[in-house]
């Protein structure tokens, strides 16, 4: 604490041995100056990258309106005056990418005054010409090969046309790519110019919009690449199986991966590596056919199918660095032990086996919600009834009333307190006559009746 009070000391000491201009300095308020610009210069610098991302967005603009007039020039246009290619084959090649370059062209006018945001905003109007062109582009490139093997015109046709100098060494499978291509290079675009847009500017609000409709396109174009790889790779496998049990194209499959696997037999016979195909829905179990088959040499026969629907995944060991692993999958009648030596191998083969069991589980759980909220309880549909109902009246009795005749049917038998008096026997139809009555009988004869135990009619 001693030392504390002498530094505070010495430094007031110090501040009063400093000479008066210094003082006068120090304690004078501080100029505030002019405001600082940093506002404007960001205003400017989102201006400069602005300006520059216009720049190249015309640029590239115009000469993808170039590249599709030559396709709509000299392919789609003299193909319909020569009548070379039948109507269907060629809207199959070339779908809707005439009306891509009227959209295109009008876009490009908007764009080099400078008007981003019209521009963008009536194009994404009519982004249905690039969406029809994206689901077809997989079969017009099918169509486009097996025209060309049948067709000797059209190979000769098309190859007069790419020799052309304003081709520059490109042929068509390379331009009808484009639209898909320019789809991808518009997001980036859009998303530049937004970020560097004032948000309060009239252009905000239609990039803005511009950017949503362009992604959910581009997305399109993903899932339909990607759709496109799973049927390939179903193809592929179909192809390479032997045997009944081997059916795998079905609608809504998805091919995960395959590889070997050793699967531990239940009795203590040898392991032998297997070929497993993993899918969305099932796991394949195969072996390799013979060799020396004539046919089937390189194939495999398909031993079992194993659904994940009701599958559990385990992780028997392999959890630390070690030399492989063993995984255990059980399903509802068997148990099934896969086991690697590969430690990253069996790891990969764990967590794709996991995902997939994971996502059919959750498809499952919200089909089986929908159904349930689908259902209407019977309860609710029967009071929902009965306002609609007629009235009961007199001759037909209500529900309640039934119940209480047969109550006194099966205690009519009983014997009943001294001061009760017993109904006759052998009534009959006069019998039934009195239960109607002394059902229908007003409300107050039920305190009479609460004392007994027996309900007496």
């Amino acid at each position: 604490m001693i030392w504390v009070y002498l530094l505070r000391a010495s430094s007031i000491c110090h501040s009063f041995s400093r000479s008066p201009r210094h003082l006068a300095m120090s304690l004078a308020p501080t100029p505030t100056g002019p405001p600082s610009n940093g506002i404007q210069e960001q205003q400017e610098r989102w201006e400069r990258k602005r300006a520059r991302t216009g720049r190249e967005l015309v640029r590239t603009e115009q000469r993808y309106c170039h590249q599709l007039e030559l396709v709509n020039t000299y392919f789609v246009e003299i193909l319909k005056a020569k009548g070379t290619l039948r109507q269907d084959i060629r809207e199959s090649i070339f779908s809707s990418i005439k009306a891509i370059h009227s959209l295109n062209q009008t876009l490009l006018a908007y764009l080099e005054d400078g008007m981003f945001g019209p521009g963008f905003e009536r194009f994404c109007q009519h982004l249905n010409h690039y969406t029809v062109y994206i689901d077809n582009i997989h079969n017009a490139n099918k169509v486009l090969q097996m025209t060309l093997k049948k067709n000797k015109a059209f190979r000769r046709f098309k190859k007069l046309q790419e020799s052309r100098p304003e081709f520059r060494n490109t042929i068509l499978e390379d331009l009808l790519p484009l639209p898909l291509q320019r789809i991808q290079q518009y997001k980036y675009f859009l998303r530049d110019l937004t970020e560097n847009t004032l948000p309060d500017s009239p252009e905000s609000a239609a990039l803005s919009g511009a950017v949503k409709a362009v992604s959910e396109v581009a997305q399109r174009i993903q899932d339909n690449a990607r759709s496109h790889e799973n049927q390939l790779q179903l193809r592929r496998i179909q192809k390479l199986l032997t045997g009944c049990k081997s059916k795998v194209l079905v609608p809504g499959r998805w091919y995960i991966r395959e590889g070997w696997l050793r699967a531990v037999p239940p009795k203590g016979t040898e392991v032998k590596p297997k070929m497993f195909f993993l899918f969305s829905d099932v796991l394949l179990l195969t072996t390799p056919c013979s060799p020396l088959h004539p046919t089937n040499g390189d194939k495999f026969c398909c031993q079992r199918v194993y659904a994940l629907q009701d599958c559990t995944v385990g992780k028997v060991f392999g959890h630390t660095k070690s030399q492989g692993g063993l995984i255990s999958l059980t399903f509802t009648e068997e148990k099934l032990l896969l086991m690697s030596s590969d430690q990253e191998d069996i790891n990969d083969w764990y967590r794709s086996l996991s995902s997939a069991v994971g996502q059919l589980a959750s498809r499952t759980t919200v089909v089986h919600k929908r159904d349930n909220l689908c259902r209407r309880p019977l309860r609710s549909a029967q009071a929902q009834s009965e306002p609609s109902t007629p009235s009961v009246g007199p001759s037909q009795p209500q529900p309640v009333r039934k119940r209480n005749m047969v109550a006194a049917e099966t205690t009519g038998q009983c014997e009943g307190p001294p001061h009760s008096p017993r109904l006759p026997p052998g009534g009959g139809g006069a019998s039934a006559m009195k239960k109607m009555r002394l059902t229908d009988a007003p409300a107050e004869s039920a305190p009479e009746s609460a004392g007994s135990s027996c309900v007496i009619l």
